[in-house]
């Protein structure tokens, strides 16, 4: 796994209108090999908003 400040721009960069669906967090999550629980939390540092949420995970 990447170090967290390099997820957080890359996040940033592929999500610039600060929103995200939870589908794709949690297929993002599965690709880069990060737990779901650490995907919210990156989301959050990001300033990112994941929406619809199916599972209640974040």
């Amino acid at each position: 796994m990447a170090e967290p400040k390099e997820l957080i721009v890359k996040l940033q960069e592929m999500f610039p209108n600060g929103r995200m669906s939870c589908s794709e967090a949690r297929e993002l999550a599965e690709k880069m090999g990060i737990a779901l629980e650490d995907m919210g939390k990156l989301c959050d540092q990001a300033g990112i908003k994941i929406f619809a949420c199916e599972l209640g995970c974040f």
